[in-house]
């Protein structure tokens, strides 16, 4: 009965945490709305949410629904679109959580096929629900002309895509850090990681900055990033460059200047995607070669130790053994 009660309370800690995480990061992403004040190219809940049923499994779903709702009450046109909505922002993540279960996900991205599931099914995949839902129920009510579907429709898809692409990575690398125990604490890595960060800021900052297209000049970070930190390094340099980009599209300065609202989302969102496509996918190479390295040292080590405990029986033998000069000599 105990046992019971506590379950309970845990599992209703969850469902509020996860409730007030996703209000509170959709109260940031809307700080940079382009269509309609509730659609923007970086939608964080859908990465908060996914992370949540990730970690806690899908019973954590009314969390998900009461900050959908609590976001939507005083955005939609009426209650019935309100509703309509948070169903949509529902059932994308329980999705994109139901595809990456069937293919055996690992939430600590260590193999190449966990970031590819995590691209195709979780952000590509199972954010389409959320999209076409939303835009469908605010063209069917009116908000919307028909006109402005698929427009309306991209920037939501892409934006809760690039939420799961880009926060979802982040926050299991935060579920799993442990501070590192005495004796393994290395201050040089703490002082590259620090050097790592702000050469990314100074240089996606430069980037955004320039009235010439210098996107590109973000890649050595991102390859920096994931051949020494691996996923600790990638997600939150990802991260950041998407953040910065998405201010400076939001202001129209930069690359993002005298462009219209359509040519600035193509530009933001595949520079957004293939950063995160970049990073994740170059960390889980380098994290499955790392571990394939591991093991192959292990394997090495335990036919090494092996060997050695069978040289004391075998110490008189030669190996190879003499061959017999008497065979097929036929006797007599």
């Amino acid at each position: 009965m105990l046992a019971a009660t506590a379950g309970h309370r845990a599992l209703a800690v969850q469902i509020l945490c996860t409730a007030g995480a996703y209000y509170g990061s959709a109260r940031l992403g809307l700080l940079q709305e382009l269509v309609r004040g509730q659609v923007t190219p970086l939608w964080p809940p859908t990465g908060i949410a996914l992370t949540a049923l990730l970690l806690f499994g899908p019973r954590v779903w009314p969390g998900i629904a009461l900050g959908a709702f609590l976001v939507n009450v005083s955005l939609g046109p009426s209650f019935l679109v309100v509703c309509a909505i948070v169903a949509g922002n529902t059932l994308g993540p329980l999705l994109s959580h139901r595809l990456l279960l069937r293919v055996d996900f690992h939430t600590r991205m260590d193999r190449l096929r966990d970031a590819v599931a995590l691209v195709g099914l979780g952000a590509l995949t199972g954010m389409l629900v959320s999209a076409t839902v939303g835009s469908g129920v605010l063209v069917l009510s009116g908000a919307l002309t028909g006109a402005d579907f698929w427009p309306t429709w991209a920037v939501w898809w892409t934006g809760d895509a690039m939420g799961v692409l880009v926060v979802t990575p982040v926050l299991l690398l935060l579920s799993t850090v442990r501070w590192p125990p005495r004796g393994r604490f290395r201050p040089s890595r703490w002082a590259e990681g620090v050097l790592l960060g702000v050469c990314t800021f100074a240089v996606t900052e430069l980037a955004v900055s320039s009235s010439m297209n210098l996107l590109f000049l973000v890649s050595p970070c991102l390859i920096w990033a994931a051949f020494r930190f691996e996923r600790a390094g990638a997600a939150p340099c990802a991260l950041l460059v998407s953040t910065v980009a998405i201010v400076a599209a939001a202001q129209r300065s930069g690359p993002f200047a005298h462009h219209d609202l359509f040519t600035n989302m193509v530009t933001l969102q595949a520079f957004n995607g293939i950063t995160a496509l970049t990073a994740l996918l170059l960390a889980a190479v380098v994290t499955e070669r790392r571990t394939t390295h591991r093991q192959i040292e292990q394997v090495v080590a335990q036919l090494t130790e092996a060997l050695a405990r069978l040289e004391p029986g075998r110490a008189g033998e030669q190996w190879p053994p003499p061959r017999r000069t008497d065979e097929g000599d036929g006797g007599g």
